[in-house]
Formats: C-alpha cells, sequence, structure tokens
C-alpha cells in the first residue's frame, strides 16, 4: 500500500472512531475543540489535520504541482 493510500487509511479509522464516540455519548463540541487531558478525543483534530495536509502534498506531488 503507498504511503498516501496508508494515510487515508488511518483518516478513515479516525473519522469511525470520531463516529462511534458521537454515537455513544452525549457530544459536546467543547470535547471536540478543547478536550481535556486524558479525553478520547484529545489530539484527534490535530492528528486528523496533519494527515489530510500531508495526504494534499504528496497528492500535489504525484501530479507536479503545488500549493
Amino acid at each position: 500500500m503507498s504511503e498516501k493510500s496508508d494515510k487515508i487509511k488511518r483518516m478513515l479509522e479516525l473519522q469511525q472512531k470520531f463516529i462511534k464516540y458521537e454515537h455513544e455519548n452525549n457530544f459536546d463540541p467543547f470535547d471536540y475543540y478543547t478536550p481535556k487531558p486524558g479525553h478520547p478525543l484529545e489530539g484527534f483534530r490535530q492528528e486528523y489535520q496533519d494527515l489530510a495536509n500531508e495526504v494534499i502534498d504528496l497528492a500535489h506531488g504525484e501530479v507536479g504541482s503545488s500549493r
């Protein structure tokens, strides 16, 4: 599997984790944007954003463009 595919797979795993959390808990936007230390969503947004940016950069590299 390519590096880009691995990153997309991880992004999908994170989305599934988030959806499961949302369905099983009383979702509070504060938990998403400012989770307390130890919260299941701690670091979620940052990891997802980092992966998304890396996928974008890899895709640009494949087609020879830049952002």
